[in-house]
C-alpha cells in the first residue's frame, strides 16, 4: 500500500460507473483563523467551555440511550445526523480528541454518514478487503459478500450498540469494519494506479485515514473497558 498523509475519516464522493474514483473529502465549514487575537473578540467562545459542552452532551446522550427501554429513543439517537445535520454534530464534537467520548461519537457518526452516502463503493471495497483481513471481518460481523444495504445496516448496528449494549464491543466492530474497508481501498488504489496515478494517490490516503480511524476506535474501546473514556 502506498504511503500517504493521514486524515480523519475521508468522505469521498460516490464513484462514477465509467470514470475514475474520486475520494476528495467533504469538509464541514470552519470559521477563518483569527490568530492570537481571537480570544479578545467580544463573544468569542471559551475553548474550555466548548470542551466541557462537548463532554457533557456526549455523556448525556450515551447515558440517556443506555438508560432507556424505548426503542424509539435509541432510533432517534442513531439517526441524530439525519435530523440535526452533520454541521451541528461537527460543531459539538469534531474538535474533541479521539480518546474522549465526544471524539468517539464524532468518528462514529461521521463513519455512518460516509458509509450511507457511498454505500455501494464501501461495500465493493469491503468485499475486496475480506480475504486479506478475514479476522477483522469476523469481528465486524458484516454479511458475507455484503451489499450496499448490508454495510449501511452495519453502521446503524454499531451506533445502536453504543446506546444499548457494551460500548467497547461496538467500537471494536467499527474498528474492524474500518480495517477491512481500508484493505480493500488500498487494493482499489493499486488497481487504479495503472490508468490514473493521481486518483490512486488520493485513494491510498483514504486507506491510511481509515486505518488511523480504526486504531483510534480500538484504543477508545480499551479506554472504555478500563473506565478511562470520558
Amino acid at each position: 500500500m502506498r504511503e500517504g498523509g493521514r486524515r480523519h475519516l475521508l468522505l469521498g464522493p460516490r464513484r462514477e460507473d465509467d470514470g475514475p474514483v474520486s475520494d476528495e473529502p467533504r469538509r464541514h465549514r470552519r470559521p477563518a483563523n483569527l490568530g492570537s487575537g481571537a480570544e479578545s473578540v467580544p463573544g468569542a467562545p471559551d475553548p474550555a467551555e466548548l470542551a466541557e459542552a462537548a463532554h457533557t452532551t456526549a455523556q448525556v446522550l450515551v447515558h440517556r440511550g443506555r438508560a432507556s427501554t424505548d426503542p424509539q429513543v435509541v432510533e432517534r439517537l442513531v439517526t441524530l445526523v439525519d435530523t440535526e445535520g452533520i454541521e451541528t454534530i461537527a460543531a459539538l464534537w469534531s474538535g474533541s480528541p479521539s480518546d474522549s467520548l465526544p471524539g468517539v461519537l464524532w468518528r462514529l457518526y461521521l463513519l455512518r454518514a460516509w458509509v450511507r452516502a457511498d454505500a455501494r463503493v464501501v461495500a465493493d471495497r469491503y468485499r475486496q478487503g475480506v480475504a486479506a483481513a478475514a479476522v477483522y471481518d469476523v469481528v465486524a460481523g458484516v454479511a458475507p459478500l455484503p451489499t450496499a444495504d448490508d454495510v449501511a445496516e452495519l453502521v446503524d448496528q454499531v451506533l445502536t450498540g453504543v446506546y444499548t449494549r457494551d460500548l467497547d464491543v461496538a467500537l471494536e466492530r467499527a474498528a474492524a469494519f474500518c480495517r477491512v474497508v481500508a484493505t480493500g481501498t488500498a487494493f482499489d488504489a493499486d488497481h487504479l494506479d495503472i490508468v490514473d496515478s493521481t486518483s490512486a494517490d488520493r485513494i491510498t490516503r483514504s486507506a491510511a485515514s481509515l486505518l488511523r480511524t480504526a486504531e483510534e476506535l480500538a484504543h477508545a474501546a480499551e479506554l472504555w473497558r478500563t473506565g478511562r473514556l470520558e
